[in-house]
């Protein structure tokens, strides 16, 4: 691992930090090269909300909490991204509301698929399901097409991040609530999704976290209730005109805070 020049004070540190975590986990395959374009792309939209959790935001975690509440066989998807950046989070989602862990992966290996398996495990992680899976969903084209039969497959939600949009739809029209982190509102997994946070998952998985602990002496009805309320083609436009707004006041010459 390469020692770290980023100084403390500079501006940037927080993003420049999680680019190098990002690019040190490389050389161990628990990301590929084209996830660090993903994260660049991802950096873009964070801008436009100025790096922060939104209302919109906000309001998706505590739906997307509720309905992991509420769900029966509810599977948390991890790709190379979020194990380098957030798997400390997703052992404790797991944790509490009982979710497995599937690792799936667009540029799949064998190699890759243990490599983030000990990052999860190292995590507190307790089983890791997904390596060398074997079952397919047919409607996919690409390696995500391969899915756990104890995991993904009988799952009735899916928390995906950093998602494309093919496993979202193909997903949504297997019946199953698919809950998207993704920082891009108009993408087909954002738009596709029962639920899409807008927000970067180094902040939206540890308040998704804080946010199942505080619903969890909830009853049923209280927790269908939350999730009945909210509306993600409603809140996805809420989401737009927030960075619109917020893109005339820096047009402006506004000082915009962070």
């Amino acid at each position: 691992m390469r020692k770290s020049y980023i100084p403390e004070d500079h501006i940037r540190a927080k993003s420049l930090k999680l680019r190098e975590k990002l690019a040190d986990n490389v050389s161990t395959r628990v990301v590929v090269e084209e996830g660090l374009i993903a994260h660049g792309r991802g950096e873009a939209f964070d801008y436009l909300i100025g790096e922060k959790t939104i209302p919109p935001a906000v309001d998706a975690i505590r739906a997307a909490a509720a309905s992991l509440l509420l769900a029966r066989h509810p599977v948390i998807s991890v790709n190379g991204n979020l194990a380098a950046l957030s798997s400390i989070s997703v052992a404790k989602l797991s944790e509490i509301t009982k979710s497995k862990v599937e690792v799936n992966l667009f540029h799949r290996s064998s190699e890759r698929e243990y490599a983030i398996m000990r990052i999860l495990k190292e995590a507190g992680v307790i089983d890791v399901l997904g390596l060398e899976a074997f079952s397919t969903i047919p409607e996919i084209g690409s390696d995500r097409r391969k899915v756990d039969s104890k995991g993904i497959l009988i799952s009735d939600l899916v928390l995906l991040s950093l998602e494309d949009g093919d496993r979202t739809d193909a997903l949504v029209n297997m019946g199953k609530k698919v809950i998207v982190i993704d920082l891009n509102p108009i993408s087909r997994s954002a738009k596709r999704a029962s639920i899409t946070i807008v927000d970067n998952v180094v902040r939206a998985m540890p308040k998704l976290v804080n946010t199942v602990n505080k619903l969890r002496e909830l009853d049923e009805n209280q927790l269908l209730k939350i999730v009945g309320s909210f509306n993600n083609h409603i809140n996805l436009d809420l989401t737009l005109k927030y960075m619109i707004r917020r893109l005339t006041r820096l047009a402006k010459g506004e000082m915009v805070v962070q």
